[in-house]
């Protein structure tokens, strides 16, 4: 295999987070007395972290950029205890995962999400798999690639044996700001569509796909 470290974004490359994300963030919303977003619309807010996410659907919603901490603070309070009502791992991600860790590799997931759901997800959906699981600090969203030094330094690995695989722009411009390849998933939040115009090195579209790229 040329590459013996993997990294993976997580919402929309891993998992499936788009329902519980979308009603944690209508809940919020509704608790300031503004409209609900739909899942399409939510879909487009995601990728830049939770604040980001909360003030795109706020100004969707037309309320005003001074709510943000109040709405921050209840779509994470909900969110937390909701985590995993509808979330899911993607097609084929699971046995992947347990074929990467069975040839040697090591494993970690680089997130824009808080680092608390991070691990709590990562530690849920895949035991014993995943070496490292990092949450992005707010002064360091990707796509700074700030977060994937911390997991290559984790590992101890090099980004000589690193490959970054995402399923967004934000995705693309961390790898190539941290000097490693890229690989899409385009069963993720913006589709081949949606990521055909950033460039990305390679695009997969199913889990099987990806193992023959990784030659696994």
């Amino acid at each position: 295999m040329k590459y013996t470290t993997i990294l993976f974004d997580l919402d929309g490359t891993l998992l499936d987070t788009l329902k519980d994300l979308t009603i944690s963030i209508n809940y919020a919303l509704k608790q300031l007395g503004f409209p609900e977003r739909t899942i399409d619309e939510v879909r487009r807010f995601v990728g830049n972290g939770m604040t980001k996410l909360v003030e795109r659907a706020l100004s969707a919603a037309g309320a005003p950029a001074s709510l943000k901490d109040s709405c921050l603070a209840l779509f994470s309070d909900y969110y937390k205890e909701h985590i995993h009502d509808y979330t899911t791992p993607y097609p084929g991600v699971v046995d992947l995962l347990q074929t990467l860790k069975k040839t040697g590799c090591k494993l970690a997931i680089v997130s824009n999400k808080m680092d608390g759901p991070v691990k709590s997800l990562a530690h849920l959906y895949f035991p014993d798999l995943i070496d490292a699981a990092i949450g992005t600090p707010s002064n360091h969203k990707k796509p700074d690639p700030y977060c994937v030094y911390t997991a290559l330094q984790e590992l101890d690995s090099t980004p000589e044996q690193c490959i970054y695989i995402g399923d967004s722009y934000v995705d693309i411009d961390t790898a190539k700001n941290a000097g490693i390849p890229c690989i899409c998933v385009s069963w993720g939040f913006a589709g081949r569509k949606g990521l055909s115009e950033y460039h990305p090195d390679i695009i997969v579209d199913t889990a099987d796909e990806l193992a023959s790229v990784l030659e696994i």
